[in-house]
């Protein structure tokens, strides 16, 4: 039977009947309703074509046609629980494992972002045999209970701050509390987290992790500066910890010059523990854990063991195997540093012309425009930045802010976003600015 199709009112009221009306709508007081999307656009109900600046999670694209064959003809043939001896999750393990540094080589299978954040959470205990967490400032790390408690985004906003959570600064040189001009930066920011770790063994309290998202997202599109995770690594090791590395929006080639956002920070750098989203199945829940054999074994050796009925099933699997495929044969990888590149310079041209934007930033395809006040000062042009973002629309492109004050204005569009969609966004932004 079809579908019941409702005018675009009708959808607004039913939904906001039927749903928790905390599940918010972009553009909350005007919706967009989206009935098709392809690669980098996305089309309304009357036909109307937005260009998508802000979905990560359809990785490679809206509905890729080489993402809904491979789903629909293994969905045709096989999706059962994960129990169940199949070669699809052995083959997409393997693939996971060359993109990943040698000693990362066990991998957990889960379906969202905020589930391999928690698995990552049970392993680091189980490994470390300590309970307490070291998160930056401004971090979200996913919406089940026990990520509210490490997400300071979160959950200063609901009950506060658990005692066995701590916060580090967040390394932001344009903000923060060490900046641009500071000789190194990248050891400041590691020393202050190192007198948290101090302060914490004071307590007789002991580290078991600390989380970081590669590049951090809701922070505002942060670049870690130069030395930065290595020397925490250093730090949170020496504690008895180890440092799970969230890549969640920012894995998959998503930098350009690397697979993964972790590797900005060098060879010679990797965390014990990674997470990956969404992206990774184009959108599809399909997420995973990578860890090492002796994490991997301590977990074992609990002797409780760990299921999840559908992380990793055929259907996933085959549709993650084809999101590597796509990656590969399309050079996603390569378009994004090409793009990103083009469209941070765009950017910073828009920065010499106009003092609203204070600051450019990013790799790749993760890249922050900060709109502030006045340059001296960088207070945060809050209600510009929405402003912004609600002209775009009326331009029929997709943006929306992050960062502390909601005053970043991100990018993270699909992987084939193109040079001329950089030219699009960048020419209505100029338009805009220039008539204020």
């Amino acid at each position: 039977m079809a579908l019941e199709v409702f005018h675009k009112d009708e959808t607004l009221e039913l939904r906001r009947k039927l749903i928790g009306q905390s599940c918010r709508l972009f553009f909350s007081h005007d919706p967009v309703k989206i009935i098709r999307a392809r690669g980098q656009y996305l089309y309304d109900e009357e036909g109307v074509q937005y260009l998508d600046c802000i979905s990560n999670v359809q990785h490679v694209g809206h509905c890729h046609p080489s993402i809904t064959k491979a789903a629909a003809a293994q969905m045709d043939l096989l999706n059962a629980n994960t129990r169940f001896l199949h070669d699809n999750i052995v083959q997409y393990a393997k693939r996971l494992a060359a993109t990943l540094p040698k000693k990362l080589c066990v991998f957990y299978f889960v379906n969202s972002g905020s589930e391999a954040n928690d698995l990552a959470l049970r392993l680091a205990r189980q490994y470390t045999q300590h309970q307490d967490v070291i998160v930056l400032d401004h971090a979200y790390h996913g919406h089940l209970t026990s990520l509210i408690d490490i997400s300071p985004y979160k959950f200063r906003k609901l009950e506060g701050q658990k005692e066995w959570v701590h916060v580090a600064p967040l390394p932001d040189t344009y903000h923060g509390i060490y900046r641009e001009d500071h000789p190194n930066p990248g050891q400041a920011y590691a020393d202050a987290l190192k007198s948290i770790i101090e302060d914490v063994h004071k307590k007789g309290r002991k580290i078991s992790a600390f989380f970081a998202e590669s590049l951090p997202s809701v922070g505002g599109q942060i670049i870690f500066p130069s030395g930065y995770c290595k020397r925490v690594a250093e730090y949170v090791h020496e504690a008895g910890g180890v440092y799970v590395a969230d890549e969640v929006q920012t894995g998959f080639g998503r930098v350009g010059s690397h697979f993964w956002g972790f590797q900005l920070q060098g060879e010679d750098f990797c965390p014990d523990i990674v997470t990956m989203g969404k992206p990774m199945g184009n959108g599809h829940p399909l997420s995973c854990v990578a860890t090492t054999e002796e994490i991997a074994g301590a977990f074992t050796d609990n002797g409780v063991e760990y299921f999840n009925t559908f992380g990793g099933n055929p259907v996933s699997c085959a549709i993650g195997l084809a999101v590597l495929d796509v990656i590969e044969h399309e050079d996603l990888r390569g378009n994004a540093l090409r793009v990103g590149d083009y469209l941070r310079h765009l950017l910073i041209q828009l920065q010499t012309k106009h003092l609203i934007i204070g600051d450019v930033r990013g790799v790749g395809l993760f890249i922050g425009m900060e709109l502030v006040k006045d340059r001296v000062s960088r207070q945060p042009a809050t209600e510009e930045a929405a402003q912004l973002v609600g002209r775009l629309k009326e331009e029929h492109v997709v943006m929306s802010t992050d960062g502390p004050w909601d005053s970043v204005i991100k990018f993270k569009p699909p992987m084939c976003f193109s040079m001329e969609d950089a030219d699009r966004v960048t020419m209505c932004i100029d338009q805009i600015l220039t008539g204020w």
